[in-house]
């Protein structure tokens, strides 16, 4: 048969029988929107149905974090499932591969952490999160205590609880959401929020400050937890400014409120260092994790939990028996081989340190190229994460008209050239998240590409 009669034929295919996720429904079905089938990737770059290949400089999602082939992991798979594809983990059944890796996330991760409780994606996990806080308040005789506040422009999920802890309105239009008992705080973006003539602590200051407000308004005997990423992803890739998680943690600390750290980009290295809460001495109670703990060779999640809620949870069971909460896939034995082996080859290669020095070599070439653009507001970046604000005015920081989609053309435009990034839900920002196995001459490649790209947008506007 024609081979490109099988590949449109799939098209026709995918338009009518898959359901896709943040995407225009009405569009993709009609064919206006386009449609890319992957067939493959190695290293760094993914090729499609038609031989097109494109530099990934957005890694999937935040995860591919080894990059594209990695034989090694699709072994550990293999061997996997041969020998035990699937148990439960519920009454006390447990597994080789799954005690092993907790154990080796344990050691790493440190602050007091003590146990793993795995699933299999970010948004179940820290659902997994909203359910031991509420539990753990019960058992210490704090009903009232159930509050959770997350930031506006967070994302931590798109389930009901989980999307009401994102604060980005797409994830809420139509849904009924938010919910209660999820409150929303000020947005740490220094650049966008920052008061004339204010520096980077003193605004660090004034976001603590309003925390703190928000929380007598609500009553602290009231508020259960507070959730945040490190740095801030889907919200527009946003590291926090200067001394934002000590002053956090302050009034966190006085109000003996509870603290998530949302891990899921930044764990496992992406920062330039093993886990986010090390690059910005965040000390949480619980983290979350997913994305880069397999590189999405599979499906995993877990959350990692503190003492403090430990010893509730163990002070729970005492009281009212086996704990009531558990998912089928919990500590799915040939997802914690695929992560094991995701682990090994990033202790092995020091892709810690790659997104430490390339990603320092990635934002200095970034800000070299735009800092002086036009088009540009702010170039920030930590690690191997980074972002470009586009911006109509770089004195007065005035927002472009939503109506250009400045930054979903410029990403359109990349794609051209041979180089994914994300075009990001809130606002006119171009993001990079590439894997942590890039190299500086792909960097060259990614940078060059988004200013041709750029230069491209900004002489049509």
């Amino acid at each position: 048969m024609n081979k490109h009669l099988i590949a449109n034929d799939l098209e026709t295919l995918d338009r009518a029988h898959v359901f896709h996720p943040s995407t225009h429904l009405a569009q993709f079905a009609r064919g206006e929107a386009p449609s890319r089938i992957v067939t493959g990737g190695r290293g760094c770059t993914i090729v499609d149905r038609d031989g097109r290949e494109s530099l990934d400089a957005f890694a999937g999602l935040y995860c591919v974090n080894v990059g594209y082939g990695r034989d090694e992991i699709a072994d550990a798979i293999h061997a996997q499932a041969k020998n035990l594809a699937y148990y439960h983990a519920y009454a006390g059944h447990s597994n080789e591969q799954v005690i092993r890796l907790s154990e080796r996330i344990v050691s790493r991760v440190g602050l007091g952490m003590q146990r793993i409780y795995w699933g299999l994606s970010g948004s179940d996990a820290n659902e997994t999160n909203i359910k031991l806080v509420w539990y753990v308040n019960n058992v210490l005789g704090r009903s009232e205590k159930k509050k959770i506040i997350a930031r506006q422009r967070g994302y931590h999920g798109s389930g009901i609880m989980t999307g009401s802890l994102t604060g980005l309105p797409l994830f809420h239009n139509a849904f009924d959401l938010p919910r209660p008992p999820i409150l929303h705080t000020s947005c740490p973006h220094y650049w966008r929020f920052a008061r004339e003539g204010e520096s980077e602590a003193e605004f660090s200051q004034r976001m603590a400050a309003e925390l703190e407000e928000l929380i007598l308004a609500e009553g602290p005997e009231t508020v259960a937890a507070f959730i945040g990423e490190p740095v801030m992803g889907t919200g527009g890739i946003i590291p926090p400014p200067e001394n934002y998680w000590q002053e956090i943690q302050a009034v966190l600390k006085k109000y003996d409120i509870l603290l998530i750290a949302d891990e899921v980009v930044t764990a496992f290295g992406r920062t330039g260092a093993y886990f986010g809460s090390h690059t910005y001495g965040i000390e949480p109670d619980l983290i979350t994790i997913a994305k880069g703990v397999t590189s999405a060779y599979l499906p995993l999640s877990g959350v990692i939990v503190g003492e403090k809620v430990w010893q509730a949870l163990e002070k729970g069971t005492d009281e009212l028996g086996a704990i009531g909460h558990g998912w089928t896939y919990s500590a799915h034995p040939t997802c914690a081989a695929a992560a094991n082996a995701n682990l090994d080859i990033i202790d092995r290669e020091d892709l810690t340190g790659n997104a430490r020095d390339t990603g320092a070599y990635f934002l200095k070439r970034l800000k070299e190229t735009f800092e002086s653009h036009e088009l540009v507001g702010e170039v920030r970046g930590v690690g191997l994460l980074a972002a470009l604000e586009f911006t109509a005015d770089r004195q007065t920081k005035a927002p472009l008209d939503p109506s250009l989609k400045v930054g979903m053309k410029v990403a359109g435009a990349l794609l051209e050239e041979g180089v994914i990034a994300r075009a990001m839900p809130h606002g006119e920002i171009l993001g990079f998240a590439p894997p942590l196995v890039i190299s500086r001459e792909e960097v060259d490649k990614v940078v060059n590409a988004t200013r041709r790209a750029v230069d491209r947008v900004a002489s049509g506007l």
